[in-house]
């Protein structure tokens, strides 16, 4: 197919209007309970880490024939988010286009909208609280029951008859070829098996509204780890799923700078270990840290997702003006 085909949105005049709406009932949300709109840059010196994530890089020079400086667009505004807090901001959000390599499909553009915001002296519960009174605003939902709340065990033990957090490797990389069909040789880790268990047979699964909390230490990310009821180290952490669909992804923050700087070493690591490009740990953010980070609860929402189920679609090109093809 030509370019030339491709000079048309690929959203309607109607969603482009839904869409519209949409931004101003979240800013509505935001502003009647005293939260900050904040922008940060999404070109940046650092990136995020994880090796689960695979920035979009830059070529940056200062003038012509200067030396070329690589520069990361934004797989999320966190880590600057994260040094307005240490400075004293108080609650904050932000709405804006993160940007993620390798990431295309019915549900993936690699430029996205994404709604991230951060509450100061808020518990988990209580960001879970204000996630499901944003989605019930956005969505002008005015009669829909909660929405049901099951930790990421309980999951795995009704629909796979394991705890995934005492399984052992062998057993569980048999049980994710058995229901996969993957190769073997990928399933290095834990973390790798229970998150192609769960991507492929239990998030599908959940049509109706509901938080899954409480994940494996291993799949912390920035979130602090604690030990829960059983005496297992869990992460402080939730993701709301609906539709079958991730729609936000939510820490109780990790604010101690050794631990972040040991994170940042372990997920270095990683990256050396599967042949990914190094990222340099974000020195900055860790000089925030140190500093102080008041404690806090932070979410990252998918704002394209959430207009596609606000639209009853199940692909996100259908709510985007010009998908990467169209770009």
């Amino acid at each position: 197919m030509t370019t030339s085909s491709h000079w048309q949105p690929a959203a309607t005049l109607a969603t482009l209007a839904a869409r519209a709406a949409l931004n101003a009932r979240l800013r509505h949300f935001f502003a009647a309970r005293g939260v900050l709109e904040v922008e940060t840059p999404q070109l940046c010196h650092h990136s995020g880490t994880d090796p689960h994530l695979h920035p979009v890089t830059a070529a940056y020079q200062p003038y012509p024939q200067a030396t070329v400086q690589t520069l990361y667009l934004q797989t999320s505004p966190e880590f600057a988010m994260k040094r307005l807090l240490a400075a004293g901001s108080g609650a904050i959000y932000q709405m804006g286009k993160a940007f993620r390599n390798g990431e295309r499909g019915t549900r993936h553009n690699p430029e996205f909208t994404m709604l991230e915001w951060y509450r100061p002296g808020f518990t988990l519960t209580q960001l879970m609280d204000e996630v499901e009174a944003l989605v019930f605003h956005a969505l002008q939902l005015t009669t829909a029951p909660a929405m049901q709340r099951v930790s990421y065990r309980q999951l795995f033990v009704e629909q796979l008859g394991i705890d995934p957090h005492l399984i052992t490797l062998d057993p569980l990389k048999a049980l994710t070829v058995g229901k996969t069909g993957v190769d073997p040789s990928v399933l290095n880790s834990r973390a790798t098996c229970l998150d192609l268990l769960y991507g492929h047979l239990i998030e599908p699964a959940l049509i109706e509204p509901v938080f899954v909390y409480h994940y494996p230490a291993e799949q912390a990310a920035l979130a602090r780890v604690v030990n829960d009821s059983q005496g297992q180290p869990v992460a402080l952490r939730f993701e709301l799923v609906m539709h079958g669909m991730e729609i936000a992804n939510g820490y109780d923050e990790l604010c101690d700078a050794a631990e972040q700087a040991r994170r940042f070493d372990a997920d270095r690591e990683s990256r050396r270990q599967q042949q990914l490009p190094d990222i340099a740990a974000d020195q900055r953010l860790l000089a925030a840290l140190t500093h102080g980070m008041p404690a806090c609860a932070g979410v990252a929402l998918g704002v394209d997702r959430l207009l596609m189920l606000k639209l009853g679609t199940r692909t996100i090109d259908d709510v985007l003006t010009f998908p990467l093809e169209h770009a």
